[in-house]
């Protein structure tokens, strides 16, 4: 069968009626799955990323570049940018399975007065206000939450705790957004996860364990909480660091320099090797650095 993405043609397939897979004019492919829009865009570092749009009216082979914004991930090829949009599709066709609806509301919530919600079920509502938003569920609905995550208000913010929300619910909710809620109650609440489940998560299963884990591992090492390029030595990064990583007042700080090729943060911080990363005491590029603190 012929990979769609392979082909400059416009198509759809027979299992995502209302996807679209073409290339742009500038050669760049492109879908669509209803309203929305995405595209394979080459990153700086000569990898691609995936870049979405929104009511692109004209046909795929027009879009252009200036048509697409955000960067919602990185991309290893483009069969990975088809996975990426018929998760999408198959994440609308299921979200509108669910019939959830929207009503009207001026509820007060956490983050101010509601401007609308989501009803998900009898008692399981999804709150937006004009700064953030979250669920919002019945004292019954409540009680049925492992008592390791559950919030006694019953309000669960939209960042990460309406993660618990979902994997006490699952059937109100997409695959898709089963499997974000559980890789983000994983990285966030691990051991309340353990629990549940009866399972230990290993390295790199949950954000939370690696990060305690990398801090115990490096608690007497210098470990970078603020960088810059230097203006004063090119081709150095000014890196403030700290004893572990800590923050907060009377927290020893020293300045080093590393050279710029060296400096990748990665997912939990930089440690400084003394060996090859020198004490820096000279003019600083880092605001607010102040001449009182340890150099």
């Amino acid at each position: 069968m012929t990979d769609v993405l392979a082909c400059d043609a416009t198509a759809a397939t027979p299992e995502t009626p209302e996807t679209e897979f073409g290339h742009s004019t500038e050669g760049f492919p492109v879908a669509r799955v209803v309203g929305a829009g995405f595209a394979m865009l080459p990153a700086h570092d000569g990898g691609h990323y995936l870049a979405t749009g929104w009511r692109i009216a004209r046909p795929l082979a027009e879009w252009r570049r200036s048509d697409l914004f955000g960067h919602s991930g990185s991309l290893g090829n483009e069969a990975a940018f088809r996975a990426k949009v018929l998760e999408h599709a198959e994440h609308l066709r299921e979200k509108r399975a669910l019939g959830r609806t929207e009503i009207r509301s001026r509820s007060q919530t956490p983050w101010g007065v509601s401007q609308g919600a989501t009803v998900y079920a009898e008692g399981v509502e999804s709150h937006s206000t004009g700064r953030h938003g979250g669920f919002k569920l019945s004292a019954e609905r409540n009680r049925k939450v492992h008592a390791l995550l559950r919030a006694e208000v019953g309000w669960y913010e939209e960042d990460c705790a309406w993660a618990i929300v979902a994997i006490t619910f699952p059937h109100l909710f997409t695959g898709f957004e089963r499997r974000c809620a559980e890789r983000s109650v994983k990285d966030s609440w691990p051991d309340a996860w353990e629990a549940i489940f009866g399972v230990v998560l290993g390295p790199s299963e949950s954000y939370e364990k690696d990060r305690r884990a990398f801090h115990e591992a490096h608690a007497g090492d210098w470990i970078v909480v603020s960088a810059v390029a230097s203006e004063h030595h090119k081709g150095f990064v000014e890196c403030v660091a700290t004893p572990g990583g800590r923050r907060g007042a009377g927290t020893e700080e020293r300045r080093f320099l590393v050279p710029a090729h060296e400096y990748t943060v990665g997912r939990l911080g930089f440690v400084i090797d003394p060996s090859r990363h020198a004490v820096y005491a000279g003019p600083s590029s880092v605001i607010g650095w102040q001449r009182g603190t340890s150099s």
